[in-house]
């Protein structure tokens, strides 16, 4: 335990006997110690030199500077955890009264009860000891808050954030992809990857729960996706390989999401697999929206022997793919009412000739006019290739 610190300001040298001698055992045991001023200059000077001190037990009435001017150059220190208690006559109620209102922390009278005088000291360390704990705290926090910013640096800058991505084929497809986390940082992700010449792979994805663990299970699931699908051109098998080793090293049930693709740039075909993500949309060229079909095949990362199924999609010229986390359709507004599949597909009609990027602008600025005041309550990815 800290050593309280005390001064004590008063021009009558019998008050420095009558403190020690009453709090001797507290003096040697290293529990209190003790600094003596004769009036407001010297105490002044000796907090110069003990910036530690948190307790002062303040005369009014001294020469050179009186207690109630000691009090306010205290003030000016701002030391939340310094409390000062005024010593003066009973009588002196006006200078006590003021003291008080100018923020003295309590008061005795002399003749002092050093017992009174006792509770009112414990009383100002219990005080002292709760501004220490909340500035700890507090410091703890804006650590966090640091750490949380620095982290939420790192998630975006660990996903592909350069389009357009492949500049060798750029007039074959278009990509483009966002990730807007509800918190500092979030659990949703993308990515995408050449796999050989003709081949792009495409991941959007959603891990279970926010912050700093959604964050962590977000990290690993991208790694070990992209690492599989490089050693496996089938996506089932990426799938059920990834899954096999997220389930061996979940903690607390952790799970994800995957929507993973294998791209052909030339025909525009298209082998994927949808592991409990929600089905993406498809943007025919003439306009007509259509959601592709529900997947049977269930989460990653729970069940270590599971099993993954392919399915099959041909992209004409035109044609757009539009992938998202379920933050984009749960959008809810201030009624707390979801901004939806078909207020989703009435934006994705009017952008069949826009680019990748403009598709998904369109989207997050009419999800923004819809939730108006609400708060974001969960993160909002979307990843949309266009066949050229």
């Amino acid at each position: 335990m800290a050593t309280v610190k005390i001064l004590s300001v008063d021009d009558e040298p019998s008050l420095e006997l009558l403190m020690r001698q009453y709090f001797r055992r507290k003096i040697r045991s290293g529990e209190y110690e003790f600094f003596f001023a004769g009036n407001g200059l010297e105490a002044l000077s000796v907090l110069y030199q003990n910036p530690d001190i948190e307790i002062i037990l303040s005369d009014i009435n001294m020469p050179e500077m009186d207690g109630l001017t000691l009090l306010a150059k205290v003030n000016e220190i701002r030391n939340p955890a310094l409390r000062v208690i005024m010593v003066s006559a009973y009588g002196d109620m006006g200078n006590i009264r003021e003291a008080m209102n100018n923020g003295a922390f309590d008061f005795t009278t002399k003749p002092i009860d050093m017992d009174d005088l006792n509770i009112t000291i414990e009383k100002a360390i219990k005080q002292i000891n709760y501004v220490h704990q909340s500035q700890k705290e507090h410091a703890q926090l804006e650590s966090l808050k640091g750490d949380l910013s620095t982290a939420s640096d790192i998630q975006q800058y660990i996903l592909p954030n350069i389009f357009p991505p492949f500049p060798e084929i750029s007039d074959k497809v278009d990509i483009y992809a966002s990730m807007g986390a509800a918190k500092d940082i979030g659990g949703d992700f993308y990515d995408f990857f050449r796999i050989d010449d003709d081949h792009i792979a495409l991941v959007i994805a959603d891990v279970c729960g926010k912050g700093i663990p959604a964050a962590l299970f977000m990290a690993v699931s991208r790694t070990i996706i992209r690492s599989k699908g490089v050693q496996f051109d089938n996506v089932a098998e990426c799938m059920m390989e990834s899954n096999r080793f997220l389930a061996s090293y979940s903690v607390d049930s952790m799970f994800v999401t995957v929507f993973y693709a294998i791209y052909n740039i030339k025909t525009g075909f298209m082998n994927y697999c949808n592991a409990g993500h929600n089905p993406p949309h498809l943007l025919k060229r003439d306009g007509t929206v259509s959601e592709l079909p529900l997947s049977n095949d269930t989460i990653v990362g729970v069940f270590e022997d599971l099993e993954y199924h392919e399915s099959t999609l041909q992209l004409e010229q035109g044609d757009t793919l539009v992938m998202f986390t379920d933050g984009v359709t749960e959008a809810t507004d201030i009624e707390y009412k979801e901004f939806g599949v078909e207020r989703l597909d009435n934006i994705l009609r009017q952008q069949s000739n826009s680019s990748c990027q403009q598709i998904i602008e369109s989207v997050k600025a009419g999800i923004r006019e819809f939730v108006g005041e609400a708060e974001q309550s969960d993160d909002i990815t979307m990843l949309v290739v266009k066949r050229l």
